[in-house]
């Protein structure tokens, strides 16, 4: 039966074929329609339909969020129905056959998630990216070659990985939004501009590269990392200097610096307390990408954009919202008098996930500014857009903890992906204040 669902899983995606000629009003009824049929009419039909864990929960069953997740992306991008058609092929291709091939041919399992095998992920970037840079080239009623083969693959690479992080939420959730989200950076992608910018990088890249991987090794030395995270580290940040040059590696190494120097405060409170970083306060390769990894990916769109300015916005205030959210967190467990629960607004005690207290949101509003005045003193944004950042990085803290406080207290999420989920939001959140000003 599982068989039988991933070709359904997989058939229905040749409906994103039609997305080229309906209009939006159409895609709409015909996804709400899709989403009434199969809560409703395919379990009547194929009684088999649903799994065993799915019984008795209608709505967050994947056959229903199948068709949810193709209204949500119209709803998000009513211009773009290419851009849709493009995710919907990912996961459909992808994702059905990563599980096919995943459950049926024998493959050695993903370090970080053992669930999941490197045939499967494997199985999801050769499906997903073909079928993703077919339908764009179906879809799309102009653009450039490099579009039709680079952005459809990039989305179809870093949604599988996507879908193999470790968190008990539905593939049709985490892989159309990252595919999406990545389809929808790179649509201001020149590759004309972006191998112009390539190609001016000199010497003094290089130099910097090599400084960043010293600055990798003394964090290792230093035991503020781990071996694996002082690799990963030295990896983003060689791409935000191809990307974003001195100022982004800048930004970068102060939002290190921050999260370092916080994480060391009261150590010895929060140790004994059991509320301190694991592996004594080391990163992590989880902690750099959570932390740093959209900073990485919009110092890439910025590399390739006529107009950078928006993706160095975005640049700055990833980084100052993962910043100054560990701040907070450190500072308030180690400093924090009284801690509430956002949700409840109980009294809890230091450490609880999702809680805050005044120490620590000082401590985290201060941080934002400092970080973003940093980011404004090496222009990447102006200083008019400083508040702005401030506002928006601790405007995604607080969402974030709401999220600490239900999903990842429930075991759906790890702190790594609410920690991406919270730098994502502060980017998203600038951007979008940003353009309607």
């Amino acid at each position: 039966m599982e068989v039988s669902r991933q070709f359904v899983h997989i058939g229905v995606g040749t409906f994103a074929l039609l997305l080229r000629d309906l209009t939006w009003p159409q895609a709409l009824l015909l996804a709400s329609i899709a989403i009434v049929f199969n809560a409703f009419v395919l379990p009547r039909l194929a009684p088999g339909v649903f799994r065993d864990t799915d019984r008795g929960r209608r709505w967050t069953s994947g056959i229903v969020l199948y068709p949810m997740a193709v209204l949500a992306l119209l709803l998000l991008f009513p211009a773009r129905l290419d851009l849709v058609a493009t995710t919907w092929a990912i996961l459909a291709a992808g994702d059905g056959m990563a599980t096919l091939v995943g459950a049926h041919v024998r493959t050695n399992t993903l370090p970080w998630n053992r669930e999941k095998s490197i045939g499967g992920l494997v199985s999801f970037i050769f499906f997903g990216g073909a079928a993703a840079a077919g339908m764009t080239w179906w879809s799309a009623s102009s653009a450039p070659d490099a579009w039709l083969f680079v952005a459809p693959v990039a989305a179809a690479v870093l949604a599988g990985f996507a879908e193999t992080v470790p968190m008990n939420l539905d593939d049709n959730i985490t892989v159309p939004a990252m595919a999406a989200a990545v389809l929808w950076s790179m649509s201001d992608v020149t590759p004309e501009v972006l191998r112009a910018h390539v190609a001016a990088q000199g010497p003094a890249t290089v130099a910097l590269v090599a400084l960043n991987v010293g600055v990798a090794v003394a964090g290792w030395a230093a035991r503020m990392v781990t071996g694996a995270g002082a690799v990963t580290g030295a990896c983003i940040g060689a791409v935000i200097i191809v990307g974003s040059g001195v100022a982004g590696w800048t930004m970068l190494i102060a939002t290190f610096l921050s999260a370092s120097i916080a994480t060391r405060v009261g150590r010895g409170r929060k140790a004994r307390a059991g509320i301190a970083e694991d592996r004594g306060g080391r990163r992590g390769p989880g902690n750099a990408i959570a932390n740093t990894g959209v900073a990485a990916w919009v110092a890439l769109i910025a590399a390739g954009s006529a107009n950078p300015a928006l993706a160095h916005l975005a640049l700055v205030a990833a980084l100052a919202t993962a910043g100054s959210d560990t701040v907070a967190s450190e500072v308030g467990k180690a400093r924090g008098r009284t801690t509430w629960l956002l949700t409840s607004l109980k009294r809890v005690a230091p450490g609880t996930t999702g809680a805050i207290s005044l120490e620590g949101t000082v401590a985290g509003i201060v941080s934002s500014a400092l970080l973003a005045g940093i980011g404004a003193w090496v222009d990447l944004i102006s200083t008019s857009a400083v508040p702005l950042v401030i506002a928006t990085a601790n405007a995604a803290s607080i969402v974030e903890g709401v999220i600490g406080a239900t999903m990842e207290a429930r075991g759906m999420l790890t702190n790594d992906v609410v920690n991406f989920v919270n730098s994502a939001m502060g980017a998203g959140l600038a951007m979008l204040a940003w353009s309607t000003l």
